[in-house]
């Protein structure tokens, strides 16, 4: 089943972030996989000035949105998504593992909007802000160290994501139309290669008539654009110089 979640709507919610470098690492994560809507929870004012300087993710920064609490940020979505290990928990929330993000969202968000929540470096979501998601996302993680750093986390879940949603296509100037070669242009082509297949020898005697209408027909067939025709006659001419001379000096 093909998800028709596209990225736009998808937005990713850090909650209670304090250090402005996993702050700039987690939107330069948005831009890297083609996500744009940051929403940010009662983020530490110093660190998130601070990070709105971020190499690489200006855009993602400038048109992010504050909001005093989760609820709020998340007011706009059908599902919600927060980001926790579960081998210390015992969630009252469904579990999804990321490696299962693919299959899961068709049925739990056939449309609307997703949230991915984040919480801060320290204690990650808290118990309140797990009762505003419809669901856990776990990224399966070595026991020893199962908790990843934020920066880290949001680039792995949104490359998941992003296998599965569709990117807004990029919009890219029209293609101009080559200027066609004209009738002229393609006798001359006709001529000139005739010509060298005249000076090569591969045309027999009393097939020139046959070969030149068969040349006409390739050019039609190929239909070159002006570019085209002018940039090979330059190429024949050059080929022809040398059958001629090479004739010349065993003629000599």
């Amino acid at each position: 089943m093909t998800c028709p979640l596209r990225h736009e709507d998808c937005a990713v919610v850090l909650v209670h972030t304090r250090n402005p470098l996993n702050i700039g690492a987690a939107a330069r994560a948005m831009v890297n996989f083609g996500f744009h809507d940051l929403r940010v929870v009662e983020p530490w004012q110093p660190s998130w000035q601070e990070a709105r300087s971020a190499v690489g993710a200006a855009s993602v920064l400038a048109s992010a949105r504050e909001f005093p609490n989760l609820a709020e940020a998340v007011a706009d979505c059908a599902l919600v998504l927060g980001t926790a290990g579960i081998s210390r928990r015992n969630p009252v929330q469904p579990v999804i593992s990321l490696p299962q993000l693919g299959a899961e969202l068709p049925t739990r968000l056939p449309s609307g909007r997703l949230a991915i929540a984040f919480g801060s470096e320290k204690s990650g979501l808290s118990n309140d802000d797990f009762t505003h998601c419809s669901a856990i996302l776990h990224i399966p993680t070595q026991l020893e160290q199962e908790s990843v750093n934020l920066g880290q986390a949001v680039a792995v879940c949104l490359y998941e994501l992003a296998r599965h949603t569709h990117p807004a296509p990029p919009t890219l100037p029209a293609p101009s139309t080559p200027r066609p070669a004209t009738a002229a242009d393609r006798e001359r082509l006709t001529q000139t290669l005739q010509q060298i297949l005249h000076l090569s020898g591969y045309i027999k005697p009393g097939a020139e008539q046959s070969i030149l209408y068969q040349i006409r027909e390739m050019l039609h067939r190929f239909n070159p654009s002006a570019d085209d025709s002018h940039w090979l006659l330059g190429m024949l001419h050059r080929i022809e110089r040398q059958l001629f001379a090479s004739h010349s000096r065993r003629d000599s």
